[in-house]
């Protein structure tokens, strides 16, 4: 299987060569945000508040990362489950938005969006997350620090390991791996 190499900010030119099943290394910048993060987002957008972040070209990884070890830049940073962010999600895709890290399957309505607004949808190895941490060379929160883990942090990575799980053509990967073996 071929590896694709991309690098953020995404844009509409890479997403559109991403397939469901694709395997991908991404490098650039990335933002943490779990479900507290997601609430503010929602929050501030119907308040008429700046987010902390933009959005533009941005992927947002599901994940709280734990405390760094000494001499690391962060501890494990493992995928939480992406459905619960599933509520929050076609808003934040349709204010730019470009892709998502996490875990599981997603609803209807965000794999909607994400064909509607040229997004892609990565999975990442759950119970993976110290090795996932070894592609994260550098950790900086940026906003919400007092939701402790679930800040929203800054992960600059290199050749992160992931997989495409939903793309912009409509293809889950979840449900072409078990229609493989279907009778």
């Amino acid at each position: 299987m071929d590896i694709k190499i991309i690098t953020t900010p995404l844009d509409d030119e890479v997403i559109k060569g991403l397939r469901a099943g694709d395997k991908v290394f991404l490098t650039g910048f990335i933002y943490t945000a779990r479900d507290a993060a997601h609430k503010r987002f929602i929050d501030a957008i119907e308040r008429n508040e700046p987010l902390p972040i933009d959005l533009n070209g941005q992927i947002i990884y599901y994940c709280g990362p734990s405390p760094a070890p000494p001499g690391k830049v962060i501890g494990a940073c493992g995928p939480t489950t992406s459905s619960r962010m599933d509520a929050y999600s076609p808003r934040l895709l349709s204010l730019g938005l470009k892709g998502m890290i996490g875990k599981g399957k997603r609803s209807q309505a965000v794999r909607e969006a994400i064909t509607k607004y040229n997004a892609v949808y990565f999975g990442a190895t759950g119970g993976a997350g110290a090795l996932l941490s070894k592609s994260v060379v550098s950790s900086e929160v940026i906003a919400y620090e007092d939701l402790g883990p679930e800040a929203i942090v800054k992960l600059g990575v290199d050749k992160m390991p992931l997989f495409v799980i939903n793309d912009i053509y409509g293809n889950d990967l979840y449900e072409m791996g078990t229609a493989q073996y279907k009778t």
